[in-house]
């Protein structure tokens, strides 16, 4: 029988069913809920059990783990009726790896230590390909001591995982980086069509850049969703805009002014009603490819 801790995972889509899966193969005892029970079907082959309901999942688990869309997602599943939070055993801790708001983590820490149930946010980062590997950066905010209890089970979802300090500060530190990672896709394209306007071809553009000041994640990982043609469908515009809008708020209550996350989130937001929420990230780019009548294909680009 397995000492791990028993855990019960939510939200099984695109970053939270690789996390569970490698959970499943490192041994951990593991139950699921998704609101599309299909998502679900690889995991339940591996040996996941299904819970029929939140509150089901969350009063049999250790650990309950949650990878949601956005705040009223964590908000409803935490704190609805028939939640996680009220169902928990007092001395089980909720690891919740959704990209969330400050204010939200903090209330839900809160609401956590009045029911003995300790609460660690911990977003990751590194896209879905690395969710596979188990290679996330993972932000954790939250009691020390709970952390390093848990430490086995970050070590298998994750690479790179840092402790920021209080509350609040894991999902500032995963908004931050958000925000570079949407000012260098709101500027790609824009590097890009100079050098395929030039005609240069474009991988030898792509190579330059890389091999230059001009380096970036985006650079590295996306320019070849770009050159597909599918701009990474794994994350929506949606999303974005969520997040740029979260990030903003993070702004405003620091009293910053942040102009490149305005112009950001201003080109999202222009991607968003054209495409629509659901079009793929890099679709900020197709904004500037159909304002200059160029697709950015190699060797040369394709005229619109």
């Amino acid at each position: 029988m397995s000492t791990k801790p028993r855990l019960f995972f939510i939200g099984v889509g695109n970053m939270g069913n690789p996390m569970a899966a490698n959970l499943i193969q490192a041994g951990y005892p593991v139950t699921v809920f998704d609101v599309t029970r299909s998502k679900a079907d690889n995991l339940l082959q591996l040996g996941a059990q299904w819970a029929d309901t939140l509150a089901q999942g969350a009063a049999a688990a250790d650990v309950v783990m949650a990878s949601l869309p956005g705040p009223a997602q964590v908000r409803e599943v935490m704190l609805g009726e028939g939640g996680v939070l009220a169902a928990m055993r007092p001395g089980t801790c909720v690891i919740d790896t959704s990209t969330s708001a400050v204010d939200l983590v903090r209330e839900l820490v809160a609401v956590g230590h009045s029911l003995q149930v300790d609460f660690l946010e911990a977003p990751v980062t590194n896209a879905v390909d690395f969710a596979v590997l188990g290679r996330l950066s993972i932000f954790v905010g939250g009691d020390v001591a709970c952390f390093e209890k848990h430490r086995p089970i970050f070590d298998v979802v994750g690479e790179k995982i840092f402790h920021v300090g209080a509350p609040g500060n894991g999902a500032t530190i995963k908004l931050l980086t958000n925000l570079l990672w949407f000012v260098s896709a709101a500027a790609i394209g824009e590097g890009l069509m100079l050098g395929a306007k030039a005609g240069v071809p474009l991988e030898t553009v792509w190579e330059a850049i890389k091999s230059s000041a001009g380096n970036s994640w985006v650079a590295q990982h996306d320019v070849p969703s770009i050159f597909a043609g599918h701009y990474d469908p794994s994350f929506s515009l949606a999303l974005c805009c969520k997040d740029l809008g979260l990030i903003h708020d993070i702004a405003a209550s620091q009293g910053v002014n942040l102009p490149m996350a305005g112009a950001a989130q201003s080109l999202f937001q222009q991607a968003k009603q054209t495409y629509g929420e659901q079009a793929a990230e890099l679709h900020v780019v197709r904004l500037i490819e159909e304002q200059a009548g160029l697709l950015l294909r190699p060797p040369h680009g394709q005229a619109l």
